[in-house]
């Protein structure tokens, strides 16, 4: 079956001025009638490298409760790293069709991993201006390199250099998380997979559209995993929805966006609470992003964690394995 690329059907639209009306949302969607554009807060911003630990705790606590999701700056990787890990994900994007589907994701798979395009339409028929390649980087295990591009010839040096020390941030960030639950700085990792949380990074290609007030580069949604550590480029998309309303991440150079996934709201009992984020698309410009979404192994078990229930408060979420969690969620059944 010939799959459609949104990186193709972008090329004849521009042509046009129109989009397929598949992508265009229903009205409660559409950005341009949904983006609040008064006095909105400022995401918060957290400095890794303040060497006050309290401070510091204090601040991601904070930004997890009240956004599920902050800005990190200081945080150790350098930016040649990361220059690196977006230009060669721009570079495979910008190859030509056929080399590119090399790496498609099989119709038949289980896994998330390979290069494609979400073919499922949403409850209201419509589809997302993204295409995307899916595929693990930490741990070695679990590593497949049938999806990891050999053009650009340094794709995998970059990846691999970037996976190393987005680890490093990752580590930091659980420990953070987990004082700020007033447990042990080791507790909410090992809650959440331990040594065993599995790195699956993504590149979301979202391309230029003659109608960005219409559709969506990915619409709401909160993410499956423990934290997501989000490498955005420099054009701006991403919404997050505070206090009703849909408002715009501003772009920092270098900074990563951390958000708060679903296991780690179910594991604080709620302490820490699920960012409900979308992207938007622009007209001239292709908007790339390169999440890493830490998860569990899929037999591994996560409920909330025992030292934060008592009588006076209960358990909010059942304890599931994570492959069933990510089954009710993505075949939209309850939880």
């Amino acid at each position: 079956m010939e799959v459609e690329r949104v990186q193709a059907i972008a090329s004849l639209s521009v042509t046009g001025g129109s989009i397929p009306t598949e992508f265009i949302r229903p009205e409660t969607e559409q950005p341009a009638i949904t983006t609040f554009h008064g006095p909105v807060p400022e995401i918060p911003t957290v400095d890794l490298s303040d060497p006050d630990e309290e401070s510091l705790v204090g601040s991601i606590a904070k930004a997890s409760q009240e956004w599920g999701l902050f800005q990190l700056v200081n945080h150790g990787i350098p930016s040649e790293v990361i220059r690196k890990l977006q230009a060669v994900g721009k570079e495979f994007f910008e190859l030509p069709a056929q080399e590119k589907e090399v790496y498609a994701k099989p119709p038949d798979a289980k896994s998330m991993e390979g290069y494609g395009t979400k073919l499922q339409k949403d409850a209201q028929g419509k589809k997302s201006w993204v295409d995307h390649l899916f595929h693990r980087i930490w741990p070695p295990s679990c590593i497949n390199y049938q999806f990891w591009p050999k053009n650009p010839p340094s794709y995998r040096e970059a990846n691999e250099e970037y996976a190393k020390h987005v680890r490093d941030v990752a580590e930091k960030v659980l420990k953070l998380l987990s004082l700020g639950l007033g447990v042990e700085g080791h507790v909410l990792k090992e809650a959440v997979g331990g040594e065993e949380l599995e790195y699956l990074l993504k590149i979301n290609y979202y391309p230029p559209c003659p109608r960005p007030d219409l559709a969506l580069g990915v619409p709401a949604h909160t993410d499956l995993s423990t934290i997501t550590i989000l490498v955005p480029n420099e054009v701006p998309g991403l919404q997050v929805l505070k206090n009703d309303r849909w408002i715009d991440a501003k772009y920092i150079p270098n900074a990563l966006i951390v958000h708060i996934g679903d296991q780690i709201e179910i594991a604080s009992n709620g302490n820490y609470r699920s960012v409900l984020h979308r992207t938007t698309v622009d007209k001239n410009k292709a908007r790339m992003s390169w999440p890493v979404f830490l998860e569990p192994p899929p037999e591994f078990v996560v409920g909330p964690l025992p030292q934060l229930v008592n009588e006076d408060n209960p358990p909010k979420y059942k304890a599931k394995m994570f492959k069933d969690y990510s089954y009710c969620k993505l075949n939209k059944l309850p939880q």
